[in-house]
């Protein structure tokens, strides 16, 4: 299977009678990028991409400058997964252990096993307010597609659905990904959610429907079937870590005096690597002895 090339991008939509929302998401660059970047094993490329995925159809319903992170701490052998993402489109993510080497279950990779079948999703959400909002659900299933729908069904109060799928070619190369998001809106008629939920049930997977080459837009259309809608949003989906040298250099500052002098003598220069992009920052003895008197000082 040859991997998808068509770029990355998110659609979000609502119906005209403004009952339902959705949006739909293409991640393979994205998705390949990153797992390259984190030197994922087969398990954990499918998990850390469904979670990417999941928080590019979560950045839809951001606004401006906000943005959120996602983190699912479970019992299993990858332990944490953490995916950021803003209202502009832009992703990262990482995960704490990158080779889980579990063998697929039932013809399947067995994400839930590497993920735990006990654990919590956490939210944080910057909305430019004082406070960051934040909350935490349990794991219900840990194949994190319905555990990030639980989480807005119970903890924002807005019924959804998601899909989120993952494919790997013979090779274990990322050949695409990506997923859906659908919520039922306040105002609806009963028989008008149970007829979309009944066409939910129906839907093929959705590594499927990426394979039959469906874009954002026509998985919508494939979704929502007679009910009219209106395109709100088509929006590129980019990788991008904010990490610099300067945002370091503060973390290094914040160790303190004892714990950075404890360093200089055990080695002659302190390194730093971005545990999401994989930047490698180094600070010679000098820079970090001037940091050692900046803090003696303080």
């Amino acid at each position: 299977m040859a991997p998808d090339k068509r770029p990355d991008h998110l659609v979000r939509v609502v119906s005209k009678d403004g009952v339902f929302r959705g949006a739909a998401a293409l991640t393979t660059g994205l998705v390949k990028a990153i797992c390259e970047m984190q030197q994922t094993d087969l398990t954990a490329t499918v998990a850390l991409g469904r979670l990417l995925s999941g928080g590019a159809l979560l950045s839809s319903l951001l606004k401006a400058d906000q943005r959120l992170a996602l983190l699912i701490e479970g019992n299993g052998p990858l332990q944490r997964l953490s995916v950021e993402a803003d209202a502009q489109g832009r992703l990262r993510g990482k995960v704490a252990q990158p080779l889980v080497g579990l063998s697929p279950k039932d013809g399947c990779f067995d994400v839930a096993g590497a993920v735990g079948k006990a654990g919590f999703l956490h939210v944080t959400k910057d909305l430019g307010l004082k406070q960051p909002y934040q909350s935490m659900v349990q794991l219900q299933t840990s194949e994190i597609a319905e555990d990030l729908a639980w989480y807005l069904s119970h903890s924002e109060q807005v019924p959804s659905s998601l899909g989120l799928g993952v494919e790997l070619d013979k090779a274990g190369q990322v050949a695409m990904a990506g997923g859906f998001l659908v919520q039922a809106l306040p105002g609806g008629e009963d028989d008008q959610v149970e007829a979309l939920i009944a066409k939910l049930r129906q839907l093929p997977p959705t590594t499927t429907l990426l394979r039959q080459g469906l874009a954002p837009l026509d998985i919508l259309g494939t979704i929502f079937g007679e009910v009219d809608f209106r395109v709100q949003q088509n929006q590129p989906l980019t990788f991008h870590c904010p990490c610099s040298r300067q945002q370091i250099a503060r973390m290094l500052h914040g160790l303190g005096r004892n714990e950075l002098t404890a360093l200089l003598q055990e080695q002659e220069q302190v390194e730093v690597t971005c545990e999401y992009c994989r930047q490698l920052y180094r600070f010679s003895r000098a820079e970090m002895e001037q940091v050692i008197a900046m803090l003696a000082k303080t």
